[in-house]
């Protein structure tokens, strides 16, 4: 009984974690360059308290081990806003907060009324020499290449700061769409910056409606399987009662 609910309440604690993952997902489908995630589980054998054999019973049990972003690039829209920006390939925009530089490629940037280009929650965006972008009223005509700098028709306003990491997968989500590390991060050599365009989410909705469907029959299977074992139980005692009567 311990060994089959056991396993059981492991499936079943996994699969309410990687429900929360996959429904994330399927809410942020919409949201530009959002990078869907993925729950990695492992076998767990343990040796059954009853196995008297050689190597002994062995039960397994599930454990999730990490959740793994899909780093893989969205479609790109173009939305022919000339501060919507996009990056191909890899490379985080950078933008200052509160707490500390932050890291995303969500592009959807604007310009606040002290005329700074920043995020759609106010954060400025940071040059390649550290410092906001700041457009005086009569800056017209903006204009973004491909290597990432700003320029209007009275000049050059500066560079995004483009950077990347040894190891993406450690970056950690915060709100407002941003990602903080405690790696350092290293300067794209080559950025490959899209003006007028914005990355859309990688979600595959069809799939993650596919997985939420198949969560939701294996939770049921082994709700199932608890149940049918709560009652072998049950069944079991009240025969050993009604014998030593």
């Amino acid at each position: 009984m311990e060994n089959t609910s056991f396993v059981a309440l492991s499936r079943i604690a996994t699969l309410r974690r990687q429900l929360s993952v996959v429904a994330n997902n399927v809410a942020n489908m919409n949201t530009s360059s959002y990078k869907s995630e993925h729950m990695m589980f492992m076998e767990y054998p343990v040796r059954s308290r009853g196995g008297e054999r050689l190597f002994g019973d062995r039960v397994s049990y599930v454990r999730d081990i990490a959740t793994v972003r899909d780093l893989s690039e969205g479609a790109f829209k173009t939305t022919g806003n000339p501060l919507d920006m996009a990056i191909h390939g890899d490379g985080y925009f950078v933008v200052q907060t509160p707490n500390g530089d932050r890291y995303t490629r969500n592009g959807r940037f604007q310009l606040d009324d002290t005329g700074q280009l920043v995020t759609q929650e106010g954060n400025p965006v940071l040059s390649d020499g550290g410092q906001p972008f700041s457009f005086a009223p009569g800056d017209t005509g903006i204009e973004v290449t491909r290597d990432g700098t700003i320029s209007t028709r009275n000049g050059t306003v500066g560079r995004l700061q483009i950077v990347q990491f040894d190891n993406p997968q450690q970056l950690k989500a915060v709100a407002g769409g941003l990602f903080s590390s405690e790696a350092a991060a290293n300067p794209v050599e080559r950025p490959d910056v899209v003006q007028n365009a914005l990355e859309d989410s990688n979600v595959e909705p069809i799939i993650e409606m596919s997985r939420l469907i198949d969560i939701n029959r294996n939770y049921k299977e082994a709700q199932k399987l608890i149940d049918a074992e709560d009652e072998r139980m049950k069944t079991m005692i009240r025969n050993m009662a009604s014998t030593t009567n």
